[in-house]
């Protein structure tokens, strides 16, 4: 298996043909992925490809950059009826335009919907192992933290268990923050799940904010169901947070929409700006018209290259490294790897990155449910996917 991960492989769709294989030096930029380390480390941390952007993106970036003049802009009219159409097409979910609110990232996002929706004797509940900015968003912005831990069942799989979250959930609870696809346990919830949440937040008046930027990364037998779009009446106390950022690897550029149906809402939502949040920059603006427009070929490609490399780690991993254990992400290009029972005399990160110089995100990253767990992006060109892997293994292979 691991031989036949490292050949060279062309994704075509239709009459295109894209190259997600060939290694594109990134140490020469300010990549935060690639600066943070030595040159000798492998790098798959932060949660960014290490593949060009679509063709369609980098043509509309050159033609932008190329009138020369980059004042203030308005959002775009087209941009919202793009993704109108998009949430539509995909999701069966119809949204009017002025339910679309741009803000320059998702982290930003749900700060602005806590800052203008929590007040400081109000909670805000997350589902831990969680992105760490979702981790801390309660306390950065002085309210109270509410949490309650996802079931690890006995296969390695997570789960919500509803009697838990019922219980959880209180009058007190004023936003429930939540991750889908989930980052980091690669989780994609069903709609029985959704609708489980949904209707526990809606006993409570509890509004939802829903991350959903990993959205369009979902692989065969998943199906990504915004949770707004169970009904009109969880519409309507939902903010549902996504971007092309993830999907297009134009995180950079930062530009991502709120979907907010109820106008009351998306008024209270607006007013937590507070003159702090502002809109995307011009250049995310283009690029996410563009990436929206065009990049559906190249996504299709990407998709099935990206579903390539997390089979090969999953298979390489129940190979070569048996001490290790992941259940096959249903989405995101992150893999959760437990290295609980791999006797390591260090916590996991820095192991690997002592013994086999290969960086990751620690799992306490994610919160204490993450001690003794790594996340590993494998969201780059396979042969560097396969290095990372065989420093897996012979950093293991050193106790």
């Amino acid at each position: 298996m691991a031989e036949s991960g490292a050949r060279r492989t062309e994704v075509r769709n239709s009459h295109t043909t894209f190259d997600f294989d060939t290694i594109i030096d990134r140490r020469q930029t300010q990549s935060l992925k690639w600066k943070v380390y030595g040159d000798d480390v492998l790098p798959m941390w932060v949660a960014d490809m290490d593949f060009a952007s679509p063709p369609a993106v980098v043509e509309a970036l050159h033609e932008r950059v190329n009138h020369g003049i980059f004042g203030y802009e308005t959002s775009s009219q087209e941009l919202k009826g793009l993704i109108v159409e998009r949430l539509g097409r995909l999701y069966d979910w119809h949204v009017e335009p002025d339910a679309i609110v741009f803000v320059p990232g998702i982290v930003t996002g749900f700060h602005v919907a806590i800052k203008g929706l929590v007040s400081s004797d109000q909670g805000v509940l997350i589902q831990t192992p969680v992105y760490g900015p979702i981790l801390h968003a309660a306390r950065s912005a002085g309210v109270r933290a509410q949490s309650m831990a996802l079931t690890h069942e006995a296969d390695g799989r997570y789960s919500i268990d509803p009697d838990r979250f019922a219980q959880t959930v209180t009058d007190e609870t004023r936003l429930f923050l939540m991750c889908n696809p989930h980052n980091p346990v690669g989780r994609v919830w069903s709609r029985d799940e959704l609708l489980m949440m949904a209707e526990a937040c809606l006993r409570h008046d509890t509004i939802i904010c829903s991350d959903e930027i990993h959205c369009d990364l979902v692989y065969n037998g998943h199906r990504h169901i915004p949770i707004a779009s169970l009904a009109p009446e969880i519409g309507a106390r939902s903010i549902t947070l996504m971007a092309p950022s993830k999907t297009f690897n134009i995180a950079g550029l930062d530009c991502g929409f709120a979907v907010i149906p109820d106008p009351a809402l998306r008024r209270a939502y607006n007013l937590g700006r507070g003159g702090l949040a502002g809109a995307p920059n011009l250049l995310g603006y283009v690029a996410a018209q563009a990436a929206y427009a065009h990049g559906q070929p190249w996504l299709d490609a990407l998709l099935r290259y990206l579903e390539g490399n997390r089979d090969l780690v999953v298979d390489y991993v129940s190979t070569h490294t048996p001490q290790l254990r992941l259940v096959r992400p249903e989405g995101t290009y992150l893999a959760w790897i437990d290295c609980r029972s791999a006797g390591l005399p260090e916590p996991p990160k820095d192991f690997f990155l002592s013994r086999g110089r290969v960086a990751f995100n620690a799992g306490t990253d994610f919160g204490p449910e993450g001690e003794g767990f790594i996340r590993l992006n494998f969201g780059c060109p396979r042969q560097l996917l396969l290095d990372g892997l065989q420093r897996i293994q012979g950093a293991l292979r050193s106790l």
